[in-house]
């Protein structure tokens, strides 16, 4: 005759079941969107389901061959709590079944500082059989203080987490211990490998204390941390970590070839951990080596590209993913990567900045075409390092007429006329800001918000279309758009403190990048320009008149200075050229981290460097006794 099962036998088998039946589904998933939503509807039904096991075994008297089964069961669940981010939840039942435990032990225990609590526990159970069992549910209450970022109290448990690593990792392995069995035939089933578990936590606990140090300035100590994680046996991603934080930490010690170093044993160890790629930019671009950037940069914008590289770096299909686990402030820092259109920006600029033009074109016209083919009204949605759209048409304008496509530069300028021409205001003003630093001010400020913005973006359009000109040789024309742009940048007015606004001049300007210093370079680059076209149609009084404005506005305009030298030789003030010409050549390059549509052109009319070396020699030579 069928014997009934006993309650233990009966919890048992649901308990196994309940693991069975995640096991398989879990094991049929994959990682799209519909079926992580699948997952999570499976995990909430799990842990209910669990939950609900768990409420019948603890609803009898406290009996003793029932505690080894309870506390499987609150293993299983709250793996389950902690995998939906339940912490409370998750916290509350393990320390509820581990004074239920020490209550039978005749233990009790009620403080309420959980590190008081879990050091009695520990003690208390001693050598005792369930002591695994509960040393198991404090590795799950060292899962939850890591979620949710305590790592103040993780480091002041240090010393006991770290021996119960040691002893769960050395002393119950045997098959008695590191599998659970009741009086029951039956063995008892876990949601996830303990041993998984426990290594995960020691790596992802050190993996955020290094970040922590890290920001904290603290390297060395990081750094010492980090490379005992990186020997520890764990899942690929993790150790590339490892490897990426000690690079950082390298990187802080001003020692960057040991930085490219372990950046280049991240990649070798996780071919996906693109933050290495995007440090490795980092570093060159501080060692001043431009084209290992280059190299960088469209590696790192090929592999974001890339389907598997749009999951977070530290995804994972197991209960307990390292993502879930490592969400400290300090680390997100560490890993935040740019996104995909803003590493082509970068790539672009790069390129046009050091003589690789026709890649940097390219570069440009795709990303455009990616942002209207993302937003057909043209407004960007990604984040604050990628210009505005205008400014990038105007980039990607400059590109083209550097690469000898001035049709294709003009219709982009085109683009920024024709869209912003109506919102063009008739006056502004810019004002001195008040008497704090230059980055709380933003060093200026304009009435009427973004309206100084746009008249630049049209003014810059305009001298870029002059450039075009000159470029074509159309003389007529680039003096037509030179002095649009120069017409609407003196509708910009400046304002002191106790003063009425006026037209601003080179003693105001402030700091590179403002508004008040791109409106006096624009004005110094159209009168240059115009200048420079009056010189080719013999106009030599009109020129020197545009070219000295020039100088004025923008003491730096080389070729307004050359140009000047050439107007006044011509004009037979041949010292007057030569001190021109010498105070020209004297002058520090322009800096390149300006925007290109701001740097000097080189598609004009160009004089000869060595020819006017040779009239400065001759003049020279008759002038000494």
């Amino acid at each position: 005759m069928h014997q009934p099962l006993s309650l233990l036998d009966r919890w048992t088998q649901e308990n196994n079941e309940l693991v069975n039946t995640w096991k398989q589904q879990e094991a049929g998933g994959d990682v799209s969107t519909r079926d992580q939503n699948q997952n999570l509807t499976r995990l909430i039904w799990c842990s209910s389901e669990f939950h609900k096991l768990l409420i019948k075994i603890q609803g009898i008297p406290s009996v003793a061959e029932h505690t080894l089964l309870e506390l499987t069961v609150v293993y299983n669940a709250g793996v389950c709590f902690i995998a939906r981010s339940q912490f409370s939840e998750a916290e509350l039942l393990l320390t509820q079944a581990t004074a239920r435990v020490l209550q039978m032990s005749g233990d009790g225990l009620a403080d309420s500082d959980p590190l008081v609590f879990w050091r009695t526990a520990v003690k208390s159970l001693g050598n005792t059989a369930l002591n695994p069992s509960v040393l198991y549910l404090l590795c799950l209450q060292w899962a939850i203080w890591l979620a949710t970022c305590q790592l103040k109290t993780i480091q002041g448990f240090q010393d006991e987490l770290f021996s119960v690593f040691e002893t769960l990792s050395t002393g119950v392995w045997s098959e008695e211990l590191s599998v659970p069995k009741t009086k029951s035939s039956d063995v008892l089933l876990l949601v996830m490998d303990q041993r998984r578990l426990i290594d995960l936590l020691q790596i992802c606990t050190l993996i955020s204390q290094g970040a922590e140090r890290l920001s904290e300035g603290q390297s060395s100590e990081a750094l010492c941390g980090l490379q005992t994680a990186s020997s520890l046996s764990a899942p690929r991603t993790l150790i590339a970590c490892t490897h990426l934080l000690s690079g950082s930490c390298f990187a802080h010690m001003s020692r960057p070839q040991m930085a490219l170093q372990c950046y280049r044993m991240a990649l070798e160890t996780d071919c996906r951990c693109v933050c290495a790629l995007y440090r490795s930019m980092l570093i060159y671009q501080q060692l001043g080596n431009p084209q290992a950037e280059i190299q960088a940069l469209r590696l790192l914008h090929s592999t974001l590209m890339l389907p598997s590289t749009t999951e977070p770096a530290m995804a994972g299909a197991h209960l307990l993913p390292p993502s879930l686990l490592l969400r400290s402030q300090s680390l997100s820092s560490l890993l935040l990567v740019p996104s995909p259109l803003t590493v082509l920006h970068s790539l672009a600029l790069m390129c046009v900045l050091h003589e690789r033009v026709s890649e940097g074109v390219e570069y440009y016209l795709d990303l455009l075409a990616t942002l209207h083919s993302e937003d057909q009204h043209g407004v960007h949605a990604k984040g604050p390092p990628l210009p505005k759209l205008p400014e990038l048409y105007l980039q990607a304008g400059a590109a083209l007429l550097m690469a000898r496509r001035a049709a294709d530069c003009m219709a982009l300028c085109d683009e920024v006329i024709t869209t912003a021409l109506e919102l063009l205001p008739r006056k502004v003003v810019l004002e001195e800001p008040e008497e704090k630093s230059e980055t709380e001010t933003g060093a200026l400020c304009a009435e009427g918000g973004d309206e100084v913005e746009i008249l630049l973006w049209v003014g810059a359009a305009y001298l870029l279309q002059g450039h075009c000109h000159t470029y074509l040789r159309d003389w007529k024309q680039a003096v037509t758009h030179y002095t649009r742009c120069f017409n609407l940048l003196v509708k910009v007015h400046f304002k002191k403190r106790g003063c009425q606004p006026q037209i601003p001049s080179a003693d105001m300007v402030g700091m590179q990048g403002t508004d008040l210093f791109i409106l006096q370079r624009l004005k110094g680059l159209s009168l240059a320009g115009r200048g420079i076209s009056f010189t080719q149609t013999d106009q030599l009084r009109e020129a020197l008149r545009d070219l000295h404005l020039s100088m004025q506005a923008f003491p730096e305009c080389t070729g307004a200075g050359l140009w000047c030298g050439e107007v006044l030789w011509r004009l037979g003030r041949r010292r007057e050229a030569v001190a021109c010409w010498e105070k020209t050549l004297s002058l520090t390059p322009q800096s390149q981290s300006l925007s290109v549509y701001l740097q000097e052109p080189q598609s004009g009319p160009l004089l000869d460097s060595t020819e006017l070396r040779r009239r400065i020699q001759d003049i020279g030579s008759t002038v000494s006794p």
